[in-house]
């Protein structure tokens, strides 16, 4: 019997954190949404509501446990 080709899991931990855009960006969620959201201003709430881009030293890694992204 042949065996099979080994792949890659995708991370499913990663793949709920991170989104890849067309142009291989890396995009996440802010962090300081969760709690304590009372003495925050609505501006920065809702600037934290936006994706940020993933620092390029941080990228390597997360690409590397998505391999089909």
């Amino acid at each position: 019997m042949p065996r099979p080709i080994a792949r890659r899991k995708t991370k499913k931990a990663v793949a709920k954190r991170f989104k890849i855009t067309a142009s291989g960006k890396i995009l996440t969620s802010q962090s300081g949404r969760r709690h304590l959201a009372s003495k925050k201003n609505r501006k920065r709430m809702r600037h934290l509501s936006k994706l940020k881009q993933v620092d390029k030293t941080d990228a390597y890694r997360i690409t590397a446990n998505l391999p089909f992204a």
